[in-house]
């Protein structure tokens, strides 16, 4: 009997390990698939990244095209809005990375900053806050909308047949509208980087000017957010 009960309590130990070593080659491979598609997505950006550079004897329409055909940004804005009821300032960090990833991090006003609203496709995702999505829509509307990323405005520019640039005072200034919002944006010419952007709606009622402080074009890719999220996953094992 006693030879019986070792031999059950051994043979459950050595399927415990088993196990457990099934886990971990699991995982280790997980790991090494994702770590290939990571490199793999470095490689492939960084190459797009050197073909989309551009000379600072661009012309306006070469500094145009580059703009149109960013697929990634990462940048640290000054958001200023102007509305009929009052004046809010924020500083976000914003990033994108085609075709569908775009991140807000609210740096400041101190009372709703670490809020960050993420958006992959049709997923929305609040995080770092107590507040809830309907309170968000209602008391920040603008910094949970699209409206304010750049992306949003290369896309309302290549759809809209009338929109148009212009050189004025070594910045090229590019124009486009939706159905009832008018947007403007000026680029410095000699770094092909985003200075400013006004948005303005047909009521005039409604203005949001926002100051590129820092932005990096072509700078991420979906490796960068693939890593941060393995990274987490792996944390919590």
């Amino acid at each position: 009997m006693n030879n019986k009960i070792k031999y059950y309590k051994s043979l459950k130990a050595s399927n415990k390990s088993k196990s457990k070593d099934k886990k971990s080659i699991v995982l280790f491979l997980i790991c090494l698939i994702i770590f290939g598609i990571t490199i793999f997505l470095i490689f492939f950006n960084n190459n797009r990244a050197k073909k989309s550079k551009i000379g600072n004897n661009s012309t306006s329409q070469e500094i145009v095209n580059y703009i149109l055909n960013i697929s990634s940004y990462e940048a640290k804005v000054e958001v200023t809005i102007n509305t009929n009821k009052n004046t809010n300032k924020y500083i976000i960090k914003q990033q994108y990375i085609e075709p569908d990833i775009t991140i807000h991090e609210v740096l400041e006003p101190s009372s709703i900053a670490g809020v960050k609203i993420e958006k992959r496709g049709n997923e929305l995702k609040i995080q770092n806050t107590n507040l809830s999505l309907s309170s968000i829509y209602n008391n920040y509307e603008y910094i949970s909308k699209n409206d304010m990323d750049l992306n949003c405005f290369i896309d309302d520019y290549k759809k809209n047949g009338q929109s148009v640039y212009m050189e004025k005072d070594n910045q090229v200034i590019m124009k486009t509208k939706t159905s009832n919002i008018d947007k403007i944006l000026y680029i410095d010419k000699n770094a092909a980087l985003p200075v400013k952007m006004e948005i303005r709606d047909n009521s005039k009622k409604n203005e949001i000017y926002i100051l590129y402080n820092e932005v990096n074009i072509n700078s991420l890719s979906k490796s960068d957010i693939l890593a941060f999220d393995v990274y987490k996953n792996i944390s919590h094992i």
